[in-house]
């Protein structure tokens, strides 16, 4: 529990980034950006500082992932299916970019 609380940031900025930024989508064009540039910007850096924090951690990635699942329901349509493991992978690199950033 303790984790969890000592974490909590983290996690609240991925659920902003999946579930409050996708409200900005306008059209296509807005969409692409969003779902291209936007969300892994904010997944990537806050998947780095994370890793700063916490070292390499497979458990956050796979909660990345199964976060943004539900807003495929909300927001997307199925084909968006794919941004789960696309989003997955960028938590990874960013959790493996933050490895020789860390403070031992």
């Amino acid at each position: 529990m303790d984790k969890l609380k000592k974490n909590m940031v983290f996690y609240l900025l991925l659920l902003i980034d999946f579930y409050i930024v996708p409200w900005f989508i306008k059209n296509t064009g807005s969409a692409m950006i969003v779902m291209l540039v936007i969300i892994p910007l904010i997944c990537l850096i806050t998947s780095v500082f994370y890793g700063i924090r916490n070292g390499f951690n497979f458990w956050y990635i796979l909660i990345v992932a199964i976060m943004f699942a539900p807003s495929i329901f909300i927001f997307y349509n199925s084909s968006a299916w794919v941004y789960v493991v696309g989003y997955a992978v960028i938590a990874l690199l960013g959790n493996l970019i933050a490895l020789p950033l860390r403070k031992r």
